[in-house]
């Protein structure tokens, strides 16, 4: 195996961190995985009617229905048979005047155990499989979220408004770090059975500062290949703004079904959605719930909507509309909420559905004797 050859295992090892300075576009985009079982069931469908503490994830302003007692989130998923490990879990508290709450969501991505190979070759053209190490590529977010009740003129009309404070920290190796911060802000309206938000995530944009850790070893082959050798640098997230109303249909004394549409807006230039520009790029999203008597749960969603090259066709000019589905259930059991997902956490070109719990905890406060 030739030096030339070794790079490119490095290269390839190291995609994700090194062409994230290049690829501003999509960086940051483990934050736009989703959070919670029910979101993700629902086709990401959430900025109006999230009412749990995810919404410090989907929509900072709605964690002000988190009243009387502190609650718990939590979700676990997994890439690839357990390679790649997705989790989320927040802490949403009220405040004692029950109109404020705030909030700590903190998400990891990672890929953990990835065979480092550059040192498989020794300099006589030998393979030593003892040279090669493990690495893991982990990505985190902490998300500190404050959310506030205005007053209304009515007892039917609710304005909520919210914010997050963001950091961000992003890891591969030892070769790579990154630290970064940035702030989204959400509003959400409430008209009886109507629901109404909006949610500008990265509103100032999020700045990410990348260092690299390059030995002199890795830097004699990127020179030798004539490969450029990583330096600090900087990464903006562009801002985001994501719309969205819900409606509650009342079918019965004990059912309900909530429906729910979003569009993503992205200002980053032109994108596979459903309408695409130079200036802006809309990407509708589409959940429904089904619950009776609050107990049990069914939902349905689709997003991701895309322009594809259709299979069967030979010239490969015709192209047709595809979209992810994704379904889901859940269930209450007094002061405890368990949901279950079956979407795809990737997208169209590399569909990879997965199963996703979560679990939500209310901490009910004991009664003080007197």
């Amino acid at each position: 195996m030739t030096i030339k050859t070794r790079c490119l295992i490095l290269l390839c090892t190291l995609a994700p961190t090194l062409l994230v300075a290049q690829f501003r576009k999509y960086s940051n985009e483990f934050l736009n995985i989703g959070a919670g079982a029910r979101g993700l069931a629902m086709g990401s469908a959430q900025v109006a009617s999230v009412s749990d503490g995810t919404a410090g994830y989907w929509n900072p302003a709605a964690l002000v229905h988190v009243k009387d007692q502190a609650q718990v989130n939590i979700m676990h998923a997994e890439y690839f048979a357990g390679i790649g490990k997705y989790d989320f879990a927040n802490v949403a508290i009220p405040l004692s005047d029950g109109k404020r709450t705030i909030g700590l969501s903190v998400l990891r991505f990672a890929v953990d155990d990835i065979p480092n190979t550059v040192f498989l070759v020794e300099p006589d053209g030998s393979i030593n499989f003892d040279n090669i190490t493990t690495f893991s590529s982990a990505d985190y977010a902490f998300l500190f979220s404050y959310a506030q009740q205005l007053k209304m003129n009515s007892e039917d009309k609710k304005l909520n408004l919210g914010f997050n404070a963001k950091v961000i920290h992003r890891k591969a190796g030892d070769f790579a770090t990154a630290w970064g911060f940035g702030f989204d802000a959400g509003v959400q309206y409430i008209n009886k059975r109507l629901q109404l938000a909006l949610m500008a995530r990265d509103v100032t944009t999020t700045f990410n500062a990348w260092s690299y850790s390059i030995n002199d070893k890795m830097r004699e082959v990127f020179y030798v290949t004539q490969n450029d050798i990583p330096v600090k640098s900087t990464e903006l997230t562009a801002p985001k703004l994501v719309a969205g109303g819900a409606y509650n249909f009342r079918l019965g004394k004990s059912v309900n079904l909530l429906a729910e549409a979003n569009l993503d807006f992205t200002f980053d230039g032109r994108r596979n959605t459903v309408i695409s520009s130079s200036v802006v790029s809309i990407d509708p999203k589409i959940g429904l719930e089904a619950s009776v008597k609050n107990v049990f749960f069914v939902r349905a969603g689709i997003n991701n909507f895309q322009k594809a090259l259709e299979d069967e066709d030979s010239t490969y000019t015709k192209k047709v509309w595809i979209y992810q589905p994704s379904l889901g259930a859940g269930f209450r059991l007094q002061n405890v909420m368990v949901d279950y997902a079956f979407t795809n956490l990737a997208n169209q070109s590399n569909p990879l559905y997965t199963h996703v719990f979560s679990l939500k905890l209310d901490l009910v406060r004991k009664n003080k004797k007197k």
